[in-house]
This record gives C-alpha cells, sequence and structure tokens, in this order.
C-alpha cells in the first residue's frame, strides 16, 4: 500500500480553495501510484470554522467533490470534513471513499476536543470505523481521540492501518510525535497521522509533522512544517512479521 499524506495549508473557510488544492494533490498521489491520499481533520474549513456557514449538509459539496475525485483517478481518500444537519449539532467526520467512489466508511469524532468547546459546536460519535483499502483492514480515528489508547486497543487485532487525522497545534507537537510512536508500537501496526500546517483563523499555528510509523515503532516519514505533500509504502506484511515475532497483543485484556 502506498499512502500520500497531505498535510495541508487550509485557507481559513475558504471550501473552493481546498477543493482546488486537494485535487491538485490527489493528482499528484495517483502520478506516484499511490492507493490512498490522505487528508487533515477538517481539511475543507480549518477548525472551529463557522460551523452555520461552513458545515455542509450530509453528502454536501466537499463529500461530492471527493467521491468523483476517488472516481476519476481510481483512488482510495480518507478525508476529515464537518457535516450539519439544520438545527442539530455538527458532525466532525472522517469520511473514506474507495478508488469506485464509493463511502466505505464514516467515522464520526468519538472525543471532541472540549479544552476548545468543540463539544458546544459537535456531538460525539461512538462507534468506531473499520474498513479495507487495497486488500488491508484499516481503521481512522481524529485527532484528540489520539489521546484515549483504549478504541485503538479495540480495532488493533484487525487493523494493519490506522489513520489519524488531524488539526494539532504546534504548542503540543511534542505529544502529536510521542502519541503516534505509542500507538504504533503498542498496536503493532501501521499508524499514518497527518496533520495540517500554517495558521488558522484564530492564530493558532501548524507545524504539519504528519508521520507515518511502522509496526515497530519506526518513523518512516515525518513531514516539517512547510512541506504539504509526502508519500511512502507500507509493507504490509510487517505486520504479520511483527506480530509473529513478538506476539504480546495475544495476553490483551478488556476488564
Amino acid at each position: 500500500m502506498k499512502v500520500a499524506a497531505i498535510s495541508l495549508n487550509i485557507a481559513w473557510q475558504d471550501i473552493s480553495s481546498n477543493l482546488v488544492k486537494a485535487e491538485q494533490f490527489i493528482i499528484r498521489a495517483k502520478n506516484d501510484d499511490c492507493d490512498v491520499v490522505v487528508f487533515p481533520e477538517v481539511f475543507n474549513t480549518g477548525f472551529i470554522a463557522n460551523l452555520d456557514k461552513y458545515a455542509e449538509i450530509p453528502e454536501g459539496k466537499t463529500y461530492k467533490t471527493l467521491q468523483k475525485l476517488a472516481t476519476d483517478n481510481s483512488i482510495n481518500i480518507v478525508a476529515g470534513i464537518s457535516e450539519k444537519t439544520p438545527g442539530q449539532k455538527a458532525k466532525n467526520i472522517a469520511v473514506v471513499f474507495d478508488i469506485s467512489g464509493n463511502e466505505i466508511a464514516k467515522y464520526i469524532k468519538m472525543h471532541p476536543f472540549n479544552y476548545a468547546n468543540e463539544g458546544k459546536y459537535f456531538s460525539s460519535g461512538d462507534e468506531l470505523a473499520e474498513f479495507a483499502l487495497s486488500g488491508a483492514n484499516c481503521s481512522v480515528f481524529i485527532c484528540y481521540d489520539l489521546r484515549f489508547p483504549e478504541i485503538f486497543r479495540r480495532v488493533a487485532i484487525k487493523s494493519k492501518v490506522i489513520f489519524i487525522v488531524a488539526n494539532w497545534p504546534d504548542t503540543r507537537e511534542n505529544h502529536w510525535q510521542h502519541l503516534l510512536v505509542s500507538r504504533a508500537i503498542e498496536n503493532q501496526c501501521f499508524i499514518v497521522g497527518v496533520n495540517r500546517i500554517g495558521k488558522d483563523g484564530v492564530g493558532l499555528k501548524y507545524n504539519g509533522s504528519s508521520m507515518i510509523i511502522n509496526p515497530s515503532g519506526e518513523v518512516l516519514v515525518q513531514t516539517d512544517n512547510k512541506t504539504e505533500y509526502a508519500c511512502c509504502d507500507l509493507d504490509l506484511e510487517q505486520v504479520n512479521t511483527t506480530r509473529s515475532e513478538f506476539p504480546f497483543l495475544d495476553d490483551m485484556r478488556f476488564v
């Protein structure tokens, strides 16, 4: 599986501009023979945008555009966006499309970042997302979810790749890095963490530091605060080998 991690410099509350850039990166990933392209949390607006104005209805403009881009380029897409049904709280979601544009997963962020009042505006999900991409079992989480290892454990046995899409600010960048490596080591799977770069509309800065980590905790890719595009081949057989050589997941207990 070859993965493109897009550390997008998100244009604040400018869906059209972000979709134009997304298309450019998807075409680049396709030309690099990537199987999967991954965009950050709420890549189409930034976090937290004016939801009444910019959060789209389910299967809205961003959803349909990504669906078409997946189909036109025969590429799998993982992306974070926000959705809002009138009269309800918004949902911070990760949506996954296969190469035919089929939605194969829609994950609602389980842990709103209440330190920044996310829970006031977004409802929390209560279901995990497990799906297959390019023949590999995968799962996806969003940003603050990374601090809760128990939900990763619940998908660990089946998953060879876990994606985390984020808007993780530079002030806690070291937490992001260490937590990603920890999730890879303790679950013996590939971790693909994709974080934005740039500055948002409320002054927060983001350094990217998108990382792709193998099941032994080795960092294969780590981006800087200027790089928006990076890709990496994942040797999925490493998951089986790592778990066979040191089978500690067999001793997991859920109490």
